[in-house]
């Protein structure tokens, strides 16, 4: 039987959306009745803790910073236990948005305009026409995530203070208006679309992670040239990034525009949730895979050297 070490939680700011994800993950894999199931909450003996487990691999379903930025996959090739998920390189690039824009714009995916600035400096005046939205370099789950409206005289002050943790430089990007698009990528498959609509101003933590948060619309209701162009880029983002297993490709579309020009790929998410409310799980299920099934290919596909 295989021996399966789940690795949640962590130090990041997403730490309670990894407890949920490897929680139900590990859940999963034991109702399968094929592994042997270890949680590891992850803290700063990780490795010491996996010395002493000798699992035969580790699903990684943490969030953010360390699990999602090449830390910990580095560390699992030094300690030569196969991992699920992309590998250190296209880990360390993809949570970076700067760099991972800069990447996909090379490769001829279309993303938002915009640049890198220093916080302060986005909080003394508008650095772009509103509407814009300004977010932190490489946090996920929207945390730190601002939409400037036209009607507000200055950026948001929140950027200026104290206990700010997101970093001191920022992505500014203009607000794509319309609709919300995500598609996974399962190996070389790109699976199907989905649209958000949240129930609140926009699709921040609340709407992920509360229930009824928002509403998923599975297929997405836009026409089948659209459709196909976010699966299409969603590959073609996760290879250009170096990708491996699942991924997440999160899009704005304006519908107001003609063809294919109103729509732009935002980022590539390496460690997609995996909680009960989460996108890819659905998307999965849409294709005819069960939650267990798709958590046992995620195991049977770890390897070394991602």
């Amino acid at each position: 039987m295989k021996h399966v070490a789940v690795l949640m939680g962590g130090w990041s700011s997403e730490r309670q959306v990894s407890l949920w994800s490897g929680t139900a993950c590990a859940d999963a894999l034991e109702r399968t009745g094929r592994y042997k199931i270890s949680r590891v909450d992850v803290d700063r003996e990780v490795a010491a803790t996996l010395r002493a487990l000798k699992p035969d691999c580790a699903l990684n379903v943490l969030h953010g910073r360390p699990g999602e930025d090449g830390t910990i996959q580095g560390m699992l090739e030094v300690l030569g236990i196969p991992y699920s998920h992309s590998g250190v390189m296209a880990s360390s690039v993809a949570i970076r948005k700067d760099i991972s824009k800069a990447v996909l714009k090379t490769a001829g995916i279309p993303v938002p305009g915009g640049g890198l600035v220093d916080r302060m400096e986005a909080a003394k005046k508008h650095l772009l026409p509103p509407p814009y939205v300004i977010k932190p370099v490489a946090e996920g789950s929207s945390v730190g995530v601002f939409i400037v409206r036209e009607d507000q005289a200055h950026p948001p002050q929140e950027l200026t203070r104290d206990d700010w943790t997101y970093g001191d430089m920022v992505m500014i990007e203009p607000y794509i208006a319309g609709k919300e698009l995500t598609c996974a990528v399962l190996g070389d498959k790109a699976l199907g679309v989905i649209e958000i609509v949240a129930a609140t101003k926009f699709y921040d933590f609340e709407a992920k992670y509360a229930p009824g948060g928002s509403k998923h619309l599975l297929p997405a209701p836009v026409s089948a040239e659209v459709y196909e162009a976010c699966r299409r880029i969603a590959l073609d983002a996760h290879n250009a990034l170096s990708c491996r297993g699942v991924s997440r490709a999160d899009f704005r579309y304006d519908d107001s525009m003609p063809g294919l020009t109103g729509l732009a790929c935002l980022e590539v998410n390496t460690q997609p949730g995996m909680a009960a409310t989460s996108l890819v799980p659905e998307l999965a299920a849409h294709a005819g895979m069960s939650f267990e099934d798709l958590v046992s290919w995620m195991v049977e596909d770890a390897s070394l050297n991602r």
